[in-house]
């Protein structure tokens, strides 16, 4: 079956995929007509003259048709790509994992999380909804850890609100729960309550070290967890808005960003929180770095820098040279998304980018939304009012180039919470949207993938 919409073509298959494609002549008209002076250059050409094309495949959480976000999403240590499926806008929601199944081109199901930690979603307690960014690998045994957050409401209330309920025992969230799961054989051979009462913003992996760090929500305390003793311990307070990442140097340091706009590091040698003396890059024209906390980030595969993004309207992408200096030095690659008319009010979930990770021909991918704006309009006019681009940078030059855009064919699709690539080098983004959500798989030409693309791997969520 299929259904042709303007110049895309949709192909429903036997899996339930949705396979989408852009015409070869197609172009994506001006996404940087407007840019501002000094923004890196962005080539207006659409798909890739030398890359061939992108096909895009939607694959929707039918079988949890609660879900409203899939706001984690990971490559495993097996090569094969993870995601959960989210319902925190429900009474009662619960998330459940899932993987993408190359051999039968669809989503497989291995369990809900509050069946394996015994806190059902009908308690009567703020429920296991959600994984927020706390996917976390270890390639040394092949387990894949993962961390749950909170806002799904009690199973019998509207809405879920952890100041109101933090000292009723019926209702609190009972906390964070750290699932340790075995790819290899798809048994979870332990769980524990990583942050009592609080759920978990971000999970990283110092898998040398064997230890786990995470932001806690509401308060915003960064945890460290020992795996092996299976302990926790609370250093202190970052902020008041939670950065939505971590990521490590080469000396063991942990690293996320304040909501005062400065990184912020743990220092294992000193065991305490610093603050860099540099404000982080921003739209200077009405922004002064406060509240714009990291969103997402990814390290190069040299290991040598982290790519990141920030989270708040206007998001800005920045190159960070983690092993240089007491602090790192910082690049201002300039904005992910287009120029807007800033006399406007602008939702954060519609001026976004996210999902960065590098592919397998060592570029950085990323998606970045777009939308009709009413001085700059650069939406191409077939198009719909927002939507999600991905788009290619080369490291080596910072060039950027549109290489397709996500469609899935009952909703928009400008916000994607993380990328992954499998092991093949082909790529897979999580998004968040109308009900059931699901995640978008992207197959790159040949020439562009190769094996083990996945490694080195993320160690955070």
């Amino acid at each position: 079956m299929s259904l042709t919409t303007g110049r895309r073509t949709f192909l429903k298959t036997s899996a339930g995929a949705v396979v989408t494609g852009l015409a070869r002549t197609e172009t994506a008209a001006a996404t940087a007509r407007a840019a501002p002076t000094g923004e890196p250059e962005i080539a207006d050409t659409g798909l890739a003259a030398d890359s061939g094309e992108y096909k895009v495949s939607w694959y929707q959480f039918t079988e949890h048709p609660d879900s409203d976000s899939c706001w984690s999403l990971s490559v495993g240590p097996d090569g094969r790509i993870y995601a959960a499926a989210c319902a925190e806008g429900v009474p009662g929601g619960v998330v459940k994992l899932v993987r993408y199944n190359e051999e039968k081109d669809r989503l497989d199901y291995l369990f809900a999380l509050d069946k394996v930690v015994d806190d059902p979603g009908d308690s009567g307690r703020a429920t296991q909804c959600k994984i927020h960014y706390s996917f976390a690998p270890s390639m040394a045994d092949g387990m894949l850890f993962m961390a749950t957050h909170l806002s799904g409401p009690p199973i019998d209330q509207p809405a879920y609100s952890p100041w109101h309920s933090w000292h009723d025992p019926k209702r609190c969230f009972r906390g964070s729960a750290l699932v340790a799961l075995n790819t290899r054989t798809d048994e979870v051979l332990w769980h524990d309550t990583l942050i009592p009462k609080e759920g978990c913003r971000c999970l990283l992996h110092d898998e040398t070290r064997g230890l786990l760090y995470a932001i806690s929500y509401p308060r915003d305390h960064f945890i460290i967890y020992d795996i092996r003793k299976r302990t926790r311990r609370d250093v202190g307070r970052i902020g008041s808005v939670n950065a939505q990442v971590l990521f490590i140097d080469a000396r063991h340091r942990i690293y996320t960003s304040s909501d005062y706009g400065r990184l912020v590091r743990y220092d294992p040698q000193k065991d305490r929180l610093e603050s860099s003396p540099y404000i982080l890059p921003h739209n200077p024209e009405y922004q002064t770095g406060f509240h714009s906390v990291f969103y997402d980030a990814v390290a190069s595969p040299d290991g040598q820098c982290i790519y990141a993004g920030t989270w708040i309207a206007n998001p800005y992408l920045m190159r960070i040279w983690i092993n240089e200096g007491e602090w790192p030095r910082v690049e201002d690659l300039g904005p992910t998304t287009q120029r807007r008319d800033l006399t406007q009010p602008m939702d954060t979930f519609q001026d976004h980018c996210g999902g960065l990770t590098f592919g397998g021909d060592g570029q950085l991918y990323y998606v970045a939304s777009r939308w009709r704006d009413p001085v700059y309009n650069p939406m191409p006019p077939e198009h719909k009012q927002r939507e999600g681009v991905v788009w290619r940078l080369d490291p080596q030059t910072l060039k950027r180039e549109e290489t397709t855009t996500l469609v899935r064919p009952d909703d928009l699709a400008q916000y994607v919470s993380r990328g992954a690539v499998d092991k093949h080098g082909n790529l897979f983004f999580g998004h968040v949207g109308r009900r059931p959500v699901g995640i978008f798989k992207v197959q790159v030409p040949a020439s562009r993938r190769k094996e083990n693309a996945h490694l080195p791997m993320r160690m955070w969520g």
